[in-house]
Parts: structure tokens; C-alpha cells; sequence
């Protein structure tokens, strides 16, 4: 029979990359670590691991073993960790990824009101502009923007949110030939753009009259960025236009930083969702924290 041990020994060595790595990670030695994975392999009657002099890499067989060790594993601990919450509260481990620019607005004062609320619960939270995989990264809750693609995991729809042109004052007044009245001078501006957008300069517009319209960007961004708040540093600094969240720029168009252009039209709401992988049981910290963070965003909206 398979043992918990040994499948978390077989994880660290497939996150380190190395027997070694993986003894200091564990406080084991190298030769322990060796010896549960040469017996791991002739249980399951495979090799994990091509080994080498330098480092060792897993095999076909290793990389999906990988997965479902993972997701076995956090089952195994979600459920003790519901065990315990039933006598003395939320406890454990709780990873949380986010995009940094909405991670530290609103997810992270949440969490940390909600760290408050469950003392005995350790908050781990990932700032990334990737959309990194909730299994092989071992997270309890993604915190995703936009357009949710098709996924094998649980979301739920926690707000929306408007996307919005905007630009400098310097770069308006910059091209004060082509001043930017409708869809037709917008499509001719300098744009800034998503890097990881799959289409970032095409949009799907809401017209003054009600009607829909195909908004396309003549030509190519002059500049990209990869996170929301590079695009909001470019656009401040007169580069050009970027199409950013309103709840990133609003302050920035209050205090004359940014200018909202065309604010009769609008573009396709954006949504705000908490991923979690689907695994047969959904632990109690899991969803108490998701119910926290709606409220949390119903309050403070």
C-alpha cells in the first residue's frame, strides 16, 4: 500500500528537481529519500525518474503521478483540517494567488481582516500576473480578472467591473490633431496593451445609442506590459492610451492624472472570480473565505 509519507517525499524531490534538495527540504537524508523512492516506484511497478550525475527529471509516468499526488494530498488535508475546525476553528494552511494590483487594493486588506477572524489559520498569499495552475502551485483560491476561460475548476462570480480608455493630459495635448471625439479617433491613438491579452486591441462596444459595435485598433500597440499597473505607469507618463479597470484609475481621473476618454461608450464589464480547484470535498476554510471576500466586496463597493 501506498503511504502519505511517501508520496510527500516524492513531491519534494519533483519540486526540487534533486534527491539532495529534497532531503534538506524534508530534514531527511539523501539516502532516506532514495530509498522510499526506489521502493515507491517498484510498488507502482514504474520509474519516476530518469536520473543523472547532475539532476533528475521525471518521466511521463512521474509527471501525471505528480498531479494526482497533489490533488490526493490536499484532499487528505482539507479534510483534517474540517476536522479540526469543528472543535476549534479555522486552522491550517490558507494560499491565496492574486494579480498584484487587485491582490494589494482589495484581497489583502480583506485577508488580513479575515486572518483576524481565524488566529489559528495560517494566509500565504502569491502576487502573479500568471495565471499559475491551482493544483501544481497547491493553492486553496485563485482570485482571477476578466473573461473566465473554460476550466475544470469551481468559480464563482464575486463582482464586476467597467474597463475604461483613458490617457494623460500631456499625450492629448501632444496630438491636438487628432483629437479623440469618437470610436474612429480612438482606433487611431498610440495604444498601450496587455501582453497576455489574447486580444487586447479589439473589443466589443456599447454605443450612446444603445447599439453594439466592433471596436479594432488600427495598426499594432505601440507599447505592452505584462501587469495592469505597468500599463497605468505608461499611461500616466504620456505614452498613450491603455483600457484599464476603473477601480485602478478612478483616483488617478479624479485627481487630473488621467482622463477617461469617450465615457459615453462602453466597453464589455469585466468579472471578478474565486477559483478553487474541484476536488470532491471543498474544505471549510475554502468557502468560509470566499463567503468573507463577497461581503467584503459588497461592503466596501
Amino acid at each position: 500500500m501506498l503511504t502519505m509519507q511517501r508520496m510527500e517525499i516524492f513531491i519534494a524531490v519533483m519540486e526540487a528537481r534533486s534527491f539532495t534538495g529534497a532531503a534538506q527540504t524534508l530534514g531527511l537524508t539523501k539516502a532516506v529519500v532514495s530509498a522510499n523512492i526506489k521502493k515507491l516506484e517498484e510498488q507502482l511497478g514504474v520509474s519516476l525518474f530518469q536520473r543523472s550525475t547532475r539532476k533528475v527529471a521525471a518521466t511521463e509516468a512521474g509527471e501525471r503521478f505528480y498531479l494526482r499526488c497533489l490533488k490526493l494530498l490536499q484532499d487528505a488535508e482539507e479534510i483534517l483540517d474540517d476536522v479540526r475546525g469543528d472543535h476549534c476553528g479555522l486552522s491550517g494552511l490558507l494560499r491565496i494567488t492574486t494579480t498584484p494590483e487587485y491582490g494589494a487594493k482589495v484581497v489583502v486588506p480583506a485577508l488580513a481582516a479575515f486572518s483576524t477572524q481565524h488566529p489559528r489559520l495560517r494566509v500565504q498569499h502569491i502576487s502573479s500576473s500568471k495565471n499559475d495552475d491551482l493544483i501544481s502551485g497547491r493553492f486553496d483560491v485563485a482570485i482571477r480578472l476578466g473573461q473566465l476561460d473554460d476550466s475544470s475548476h469551481h468559480a464563482k462570480l464575486l463582482d464586476r467591473f467597467d474597463i475604461i480608455p483613458v490617457a494623460s493630459v500631456s499625450y492629448l495635448t501632444q496630438h491636438p490633431i487628432e483629437p479623440i471625439v469618437d470610436l474612429e479617433q480612438l482606433k487611431n491613438a498610440h495604444w498601450i496593451a496587455h501582453s497576455r491579452l489574447a486580444k487586447p486591441l479589439s473589443w466589443e462596444v456599447r454605443l450612446p445609442s444603445g447599439e453594439n459595435a466592433f471596436f479594432k485598433v488600427n495598426g499594432r500597440a505601440v507599447i505592452t506590459a505584462d501587469t495592469a499597473a505597468s500599463l497605468r505607469a505608461f499611461a500616466r507618463s504620456g505614452a498613450g492610451v491603455a483600457l484599464l479597470p476603473n477601480w485602478l484609475v478612478k483616483e488617478d481621473i479624479a485627481m487630473g492624472r488621467l482622463t477617461q476618454l469617450l465615457p459615453d461608450h462602453q466597453f464589455p464589464k469585466q468579472g471578478i472570480y474565486a477559483l478553487y480547484p474541484n476536488t470532491r470535498h471543498v474544505s471549510e476554510k475554502v468557502r468560509t473565505f470566499i463567503d468573507f471576500l463577497q461581503n467584503y466586496i459588497d461592503e466596501t463597493a
